[in-house]
């Protein structure tokens, strides 16, 4: 009866370990078909350029984008000077659009008739990445990457009327950036690294 406990948890333990490495190999049979353009295993990712007025959202996009190429191994990032290409980003465009709505019923009893408040608020962002050979300056690969997301407006309550926090929105628009950022970084890996 001993002998037969032992050979059950062999046969267990050796298919537990089977299955731990088969699961490993398949996860790097997928990192090994994407590559970077030219096949460069050192990039550099400099801070992304912000052509918007929108200021120090450029580090949610470099940290995210640097992030992505961590986490699959696919390159390795170096410093500026050792690499072989960079991926160089810029951020083109940030819009906010609101989403307006008009008062009227019950809620008009304490605002003017006909007031217009802005419910929610649109985020559009546009965001370029290209690869560039450092050697010679070359450009490997571009892409475009567009971004929509929306998030609540502060709400004046009648609690506090003339009291809408005025961080709210600063801060409810820097957290959809870094979102969308993390997002649209994630995209671009993918597309940079696909079928190369």
């Amino acid at each position: 009866m001993d002998a037969i406990f032992k050979g059950s948890r062999s046969i267990l333990i050796l298919s537990v370990l089977g299955l731990q490495l088969l699961s490993g190999c398949a996860y790097h049979l997928g990192v090994a078909s994407r590559t970077i353009p030219g096949g460069y295993k050192q990039i550099s990712v400099p801070v992304f350029k912000n052509k918007t007025q929108e200021t120090g959202i450029e580090v949610a996009f470099t940290n995210g984008l640097i992030h992505e190429f961590q986490r699959s191994r696919v390159a390795r990032v170096v410093d500026n000077s050792l690499s072989e290409v960079a991926v160089i980003g810029q951020i083109d465009n940030v819009q906010y659009l609101p989403g307006a709505k008009r008062i009227s019923g019950d809620a008009s009893t304490y605002l003017p008739s006909g007031t217009v408040i802005a419910s929610e608020y649109r985020i559009l962002l546009t965001v370029t990445v290209k690869v560039v050979r450092q050697a010679d300056g070359t450009e490997l690969w571009k892409g475009s990457f567009t971004g929509e997301r929306t998030y609540a407006a502060p709400q004046v309550t009648l609690a506090g009327v003339n009291s809408v926090d005025p961080l709210y929105n600063l801060s409810a628009r820097r957290q959809n950036i870094d979102l969308m950022a993390n997002d649209l970084m994630l995209e671009a890996h993918d597309r940079i690294t696909e079928n190369f």
